[in-house]
């Protein structure tokens, strides 16, 4: 999981500063995000973990902090292996 967060604080970081972001974080609510942002956020987490994130993922719940999204990607990816 340190992994993945670490992937994502990599990502993050080619768009803003991530020095003083904590894992829980609202990315949102401090202002980090935009609309482009949010769209790239999406097509980068379906190619660097090789799943579709479909309409009904598009919760910002899912979408909000680094930890957030590592878990969301845990729940998307033990579950495309279950299948």
């Amino acid at each position: 999981m340190d992994d993945t967060k670490g992937k994502i604080r990599t990502f993050f970081s080619r768009f803003f500063r991530t020095s003083e972001l904590k894992d829980a974080d609202d990315i949102f609510a401090l202002g980090f995000v935009n609309s482009l942002f949010a769209m790239q956020l999406v097509t980068w987490l379906e190619k660097e973990f090789l799943f579709t994130i479909n309409d009904e993922d598009l919760d910002i719940q899912n979408f909000n902090s680094i930890e957030a999204i590592s878990g969301f990607i845990g729940r998307k990816t033990s579950t495309a292996v279950e299948v």
